[in-house]
């Protein structure tokens, strides 16, 4: 039976999103009833489809046989792309083997927070998911596709795919994985590294031993931050294979994964159909099983609405109420996802939240009932055969059952007060350290935090405000390079916490940050109010975001100068973006900015 108040939340997130999923109910069921249109096209529209497509043209003209639409994230600079380049012929080949055919519709940017982390190109790294979706459609317009497939994985390749997935929802959809890289240095040792490099302790060399160590070959990186949170979601929503997420690239099993997703693509449901508001409701919990990454309180909001489901802060933080942390993957544990995925990894979690009705289980997907995704892939030949799932953790120090959770609420926390709303991961952060009152230091950029710790001004308790990074001043940057000089500070044994209307991404670790602030400095939200030594309280046990001095928020709200945030590196070219971006709570998003 479901858990009461689980099942309590999907019903007044039904009830709330009655309209929209209404609407985008019906327009879905029309594009069904119209079916693709292949048949309809013209003889010049198929001739340009079909030019190029050679032994597959007599298959493609006949009508019968149904046709694949690829698209592709695939660039060989991304480890967690690259493995994408083989796939296609792979799948077409498979195709014909099923009397199918597919195509590359098309392909759409993917950009990686790691190598723009701290640089100017992470400006418009929230803003390439709205450009996903938007090219993901083009690829598909052409409207001769029966199928689709989405090869994606990172930060926001997977969000952007899905709100196109939905948009294309008449027709089934399988997301295909390329799994992460196999374990290099161990996180933790490669955090101390640049802990005493931020601490001028070790040189560069030094540090890019250790960076090179870590990251060292095709693949997902394996910490558990946002790339891999965006694979758990596919599994607990149903869009992946069950147990696909974390199998390596270039292994035999990775290969008849994908394989087996041709098969699967072909007898799926319409993609409408499994985005559901219980889906939807599937993977919070998930993410909050699992302790995941803070950019998906952004995403999962933006993909729902793209589904004509409206869900909010407060949806998910009563979810995380009631849904126990599960897993310890760095930053939240010292253990990878190859480890998580040794110990009993999704399936063990799906099956123990499924038989403590923490899960809804009557939810559609690519492969049956969602009891499904408690299974397991094994190899028989180069066939994929599904068995058992673990029962049991097989190393609880990573994977524990919901019954016995490492803490019996999930790990993320909404924050609300006079400075306005904010979110929090704090799954790595110890309880000590989840309320910490302290007077602010104000920046306007991450590079002067870095300046003033450098400058030896940051030397008691302290919360650092970094305002004007919202998605409207300049797109909403992780700020993530602030880790090692934060995680210090607090080494040194001074309370410390991180206010911003930026993001901090799926790595954020052990220092409390509110991050998401909105409104956002930009729209005049009170965290533009804020001078050097207000006192600032951050309570992520209470839920509390607020100045002790309550005067301090009616001061007027300081301008600052962003015209350095407007050009170079292809900013020009983003403004509409930051013009007409939601604010955080709605997902910042392009697309549902007037939906409330």
């Amino acid at each position: 039976m479901t858990n009461k108040r689980l099942t309590e939340i999907t019903n007044r997130i039904a009830e709330r999103s009655r309209p929209t999923r209404d609407a985008y109910e019906s327009l879905m069921k029309d594009m069904q009833t119209e079916g693709v249109k292949r048949a309809h096209l013209t003889c010049g529209n198929l001739a340009h489809a079909y030019a190029a497509m050679g032994e597959d043209k007599k298959a493609l003209l006949t009508d019968k046989s149904p046709n694949i639409g690829i698209v592709t994230a695939y660039n060989d600079m991304l480890s967690a792309h690259h493995p994408f380049e083989t796939y296609p012929q792979a799948i077409k080949a498979h195709a014909r083997d099923l009397g199918a055919t597919a195509q590359v519709a098309g392909g759409v940017p993917a950009m990686c927070d790691g190598v723009t982390q701290g640089q100017v190109g992470m400006e418009l790294s929230l803003f390439s998911r709205d450009v996903i979706a938007q090219g993901a459609a083009i690829a598909l317009s052409h409207n001769v596709y029966d199928a689709s497939m989405f090869l994606g994985v990172c930060d926001k390749i997977v969000p952007g795919l899905i709100i196109a997935a939905a948009s294309f929802g008449h027709i089934p959809t399988v997301f295909v994985p390329a799994g992460p890289m196999t374990s290099g240095l161990p996180n933790d040792e490669k955090s101390a590294v640049r802990k005493k490099f931020a601490a001028g302790e070790v040189g560069r060399e030094e540090l890019m031993k250790a960076e090179m160590a870590s990251y060292h070959s095709a693949g997902t990186c394996t910490f558990y931050g946002t790339a891999n949170t965006n694979q758990m979601l596919m599994e607990f929503m149903g869009l992946h294979l069950p147990g696909a997420s974390f199998v390596n690239p270039g292994t035999d099993m990775r290969e008849a994964l994908t394989r087996s997703a041709v098969d699967h693509v072909l007898k799926a449901p319409a993609t409408w159909e499994i985005l559901s508001v219980k889906t939807i409701v599937n993977g919070m919990v998930g993410l909050m099983a699992t302790g995941g990454s803070t950019n998906l309180l952004l995403h999962l909001i933006a993909m729902a609405r793209a589904a004509g489901v409206v869900i909010n802060w407060e949806d998910m933080a009563e979810i995380s109420e009631i849904i126990p942390l599960m897993a310890r993957v760095y930053p939240n544990g010292l253990a990878d996802v190859n480890h998580f995925h040794a110990a009993g990894g999704l399936g063990f979690m799906i099956g123990s939240l499924l038989d403590h009705g923490l899960l809804h289980g009557d939810t559609k997907t690519i492969f049956g009932e969602f009891a499904n995704y408690s299974k397991e892939p094994r190899l028989q030949g180069d066939k994929v055969h599904w068995v058992d799932g673990a029962k049991k953790s097989l190393n609880e120090k990573i994977l524990k059952p919901a019954s016995d959770a490492f803490q019996s609420s999930g790990g993320l926390s909404n924050l609300a007060g006079n400075l306005g709303n904010a979110v929090m991961k704090v799954s790595a952060v110890d309880e000590d350290k989840r309320i910490v009152i302290a007077p602010a230091r104000v920046f306007h950029d991450q590079e002067e935090v870095k300046t003033a710790f450098n400058a030896g001004e940051l030397t008691g308790d302290v919360v650092i405000v970094v305002r004007f990074q919202g998605p409207r001043a300049n797109g909403m940057p992780e700020l993530h390079s602030l880790t090692p000089v934060l995680t210090i500070l607090q080494d040194r044994g001074h309370k410390v916490a991180l206010v911003t209307d930026g993001r901090m991404s799926g790595a954020s670790g052990k220092v409390p940050a509110a991050i998401h602030v909105s409104p956002e400095a930009l729209n005049g939200g009170p965290i533009a109010s804020v001078q050097d030594g207000d006192m600032i309280k951050v309570d992520a046990i209470n839920g509390i975001l607020e100045t002790v001095d309550m005067e301090a928020v009616k001061r007027p709200a300081v301008q600052v100068d962003l015209s350095k945030n407007r050009s170079g590196f292809g900013r020009e070219l983003f403004a509409i973006n930051r013009a007409n971006a939601a604010h955080a709570e709605l997902g910042a998003s392009i697309f549902f900015q007037n939906e409330e």
